[in-house]
């Protein structure tokens, strides 16, 4: 029952993150804001999330995790209410920022949680479900508001009293689940930002950071801009097709994670980064032809490419620290992650005002092809590398 209700919990999270995919364009339709403040507020939540990750990811272990995730869901309930009441975008961006404050201070708790109430024999189970839970979480909330869009006129208030609700129960959950961690010492000292790539981690680190920036941008690109290139450049109004082009990237990668859960973590990263190589040129190719279709096609290929390269990223690079420094290098993936999710997506934003939304997303698909090819080069050199000192 802990499990069950942690793992919904912890969905829920995810839920409300990708439920404004297609809701931003909504918003934009109301309250006719610019194009730049549109992903501005998509990508803030990057900021919210980052700094709630780097100074409250070991909290959790020092004063319990029953403490950590109900004060988050606290806060989500919060964001809730905002984007409840929200008069404008300003409120929307303040709203994205404290819902990114929320995920990222229950995400390593709760992914902690899942595994530690996961019955003996099904530790792995815990794992999976935390994985799962945040591509699918933002896949099917991009979904389920494009649908709540399209089928009636009052789609803001109905995904965000349902998501309130699922709130309210998820801190109930919490509340009633056993604590797993007692309280140690040295919660104030857990909240000092520790992110480190030690030597022995550098090389792959460095190898991995290039398509995982790719990967994360691409991520962006299907959040932030995708919805609005439905309405603006293939001129098709359905809020039910905007949700969808923020579904189908995260739902594969969601799918390829579980998929290549026991792919050898070097040919997961070369099929990721082949995959981050053709998903944007897939994109690109979908604008130019005037080919909705492509498009999709183009961010599944890219969403394969996410979910491929961040796992391969993750187990290529974490084995090799030593254990005390595991946690600063996990800081260090996650600071290139949500640093290439928000930071290009903004600018982005800027440039469809002077160069237009087409150009714009082409220079931008043309960057991760780039990144993704030098991760590329990277690889083969530790191939080559390997295979000479093993002769």
């Amino acid at each position: 029952m802990a499990l069950t209700g942690g793992a919904i919990t912890f969905t829920s999270l995810y839920l409300a993150a990708g439920a404004l995919t297609p809701l931003l364009v909504l918003y934009k339709e109301q309250w006719e804001f610019p194009a730049a403040s549109l992903t501005l507020a998509f990508a803030v939540y990057a900021i919210g999330f980052l700094a709630a990750l780097l100074t409250l990811r070991s909290l959790s272990d020092h004063i319990g995790r029953r403490p950590v995730l109900i004060g988050a869901l606290v806060i989500q309930l919060a964001s809730n209410v905002m984007f409840l009441v929200a008069p404008d975008i300003g409120w929307v961006i303040a709203g994205r920022i404290v819902q990114g404050i929320a995920t990222g201070a229950a995400s390593s708790a709760l992914t902690a949680a899942l595994v530690e109430v996961a019955p003996r024999n099904r530790k792995r189970l815990g794992t999976i479900l935390g994985s799962v839970s945040v591509t699918g979480g933002l896949a099917v909330g991009s979904l389920l508001a494009g649908l709540a869009i399209q089928v009636t006129t009052t789609a803001n208030a109905i995904v965000f009293v349902v998501l309130t609700i699922i709130t309210i129960l998820g801190i109930a959950v919490i509340a009633l689940s056993p604590e797993t961690v007692g309280r140690t010492p040295g919660a104030l000292r857990s909240l000092i930002p520790r992110v480190a790539v030690p030597p022995a981690t550098r090389r792959e680190f460095a190898a991995a950071a290039p398509v995982v920036a790719a990967s994360w941008m691409l991520a962006g690109l299907s959040g932030g801009l995708a919805p609005s290139l439905v309405r603006s450049v293939f001129l098709v109004d359905s809020g039910l097709i905007n949700g969808l082009a923020g579904f189908i990237a995260p739902a594969t990668s969601a799918v390829i994670g579980l998929a290549f859960a026991k792919v050898d973590s070097r040919r997961a990263m070369t099929i990721g980064i082949y995959a981050s190589v053709i998903g944007p040129l897939g994109i690109i190719s979908g604008l130019f032809a005037g080919s909705l279709g492509i498009m999709f096609i183009g961010q599944a290929i890219a969403g394969v490419g996410f979910g491929a390269s961040f796992t391969a990223a993750l187990r290529l690079v974490f084995p090799l620290a030593e254990p005390h420094q595991r946690a600063g290098v996990v800081a260090g993936i996650y600071v290139v992650s949500y640093l290439a999710f928000g930071v290009p997506i903004v600018i982005a934003g800027q440039l469809t005002e002077t160069l237009g939304q087409v150009p714009t997303v082409s220079w931008y698909a043309a960057l991760t092809v780039l990144l993704a090819l030098i991760s590329l080069v990277a690889q083969i050199r530790i191939t080559h590398s390997s295979r000479r000192s093993d002769l």
